[in-house]
């Protein structure tokens, strides 16, 4: 079985092609045939993203029955009280329902972060905070319609780990076999 950590840079598809939309694609960046993403991140969202040629694994990292966690630096509008950090922890109503609840902190802004190109748009009047989360779904969007709806809208958001598998030192590129 081939395993594959891959450090999904910012405006990059997961998938390998990109069916006319002219968006760079995995393809780019992994030049071994057979593997395919065990999941998804977000075009705008970056960091880790598993690629595998085992579908039986692919099915363990990706479905939700699994609760596989997926933990993600976010860095959000405003600074999150309490209660709004509160709320991500029972879970959120969103429109498709009720999320699991997840595991939130406030974490000082990571000091071995790359920069993101192009940068997020800064707001001198409204300040940022980065909070780790850690959910057990997959939901489209997920983390960002959790924090928007508990009054802090993500501006940048980063997959740090899923279950076992750690993003590490990688850069965004890079990849290497687990």
């Amino acid at each position: 079985m081939t395993l594959i950590l891959f450090n999904k840079p910012y405006g990059v598809l997961s998938q390998f092609t990109d069916e006319g939309s002219g968006k760079p694609t995995l393809k780019a960046f992994i030049p071994l045939p057979g593997v395919y993403p065990a999941g998804r991140l977000d075009f705008d969202s970056e960091g880790l993203l598993i690629l595998t040629d085992d579908g039986r694994e692919q099915a363990r990292i990706a479905d939700p029955r699994h609760k596989m966690p997926k933990t993600y630096l976010a860095q959000v509008e405003g600074v999150p009280d309490e209660e709004a950090l509160e709320a991500l922890r029972r879970g959120i109503d969103l429109k498709d329902g009720r999320t699991r609840p997840a595991r939130v902190k406030i974490v000082p802004q990571p000091d071995n972060l790359w920069p993101r190109d192009p940068p997020i748009r800064v707001r001198k009047s409204v300040p940022d905070t980065w909070i780790e989360l850690t959910i057990t779904e997959g939901r489209n969007r997920q983390v960002r319609r959790m924090t928007a709806a508990a009054g802090h809208p993500t501006l940048r958001l980063i997959r740090t780990r899923i279950g076992e598998w750690e993003l590490g030192p990688l850069a965004p590129g890079e990849w290497r076999r687990a």
